[in-house]
């Protein structure tokens, strides 16, 4: 009885911890040593945890279609310790958003390096996996 009680306790202690550590590495999904950029009107910003997502609407010059390319970045928490808040991200307005490659080819995702306003030049630089 006392073993079937420890066992129970021990499963229990177990399965709460898990999230702990079902936490990634950025560098496990993205390769920060390889980029790409895109130009186009920021579209849309997910200011949701763990990860937030920026969105930004390009044409494709081959087919003049209009496409997502979207870039994972870090939790809302995160940035708002360094001083930024969603209001920061001018929905509409053209960008040039530079992101760590995908890991897995992705064409269109990766995680966020830096967004640049071409309205008023205004750069925010991001850091891999910090503020």
């Amino acid at each position: 009885m006392k073993k079937g009680i420890g066992l129970v306790a021990a499963l229990l202690v177990l399965g709460a911890a898990a999230p702990l550590f079902a936490h990634h590495s950025i560098s496990a999904e993205f390769d920060p040593s390889k980029e790409w950029s895109v130009t186009g009107t920021l579209s849309r910003i997910d200011w949701i945890n763990p990860h937030t997502a920026t969105w930004v609407d390009a044409k494709d010059p081959a087919t003049g279609k209009i496409e997502s390319w979207g870039c994972e970045g870090n939790p809302p928490a995160t940035w708002h310790r360094a001083g930024l808040k969603k209001d920061d991200w001018k929905i509409g307005e053209m960008v040039t958003m530079t992101c760590a490659a995908a890991k897995d080819g992705s064409p269109h995702w990766g995680f966020i390096k830096m967004l640049k306003y071409k309205s008023d030049g205004r750069v925010m630089v991001f850091r891999i996996g910090g503020e």
